[in-house]
């Protein structure tokens, strides 16, 4: 708790309303994510490209 109040600065309520899988995660116990590398990300910008509301993801108009 002295590490939440004086290092992270939580707030008590804040403290107490922690998930214990959030107190692990800021504790950085358990399964961590990997940097996303630009490989990555030109994959996800592939697999989820930004398109208009009314345009589909070929560029024709819905």
């Amino acid at each position: 708790m002295r590490l939440a109040f004086t290092v992270w600065g939580l707030a008590p309520a804040a403290f107490w309303a922690m998930t214990p899988r959030e107190l692990s995660a800021a504790l950085g116990r358990g399964r961590t994510a990997s940097r996303l590398d630009r490989a990555g990300l030109d994959d996800l910008m592939r697999r989820f490209p930004d398109v208009r509301p009314m345009e589909t993801a070929d560029g024709r108009v819905r």
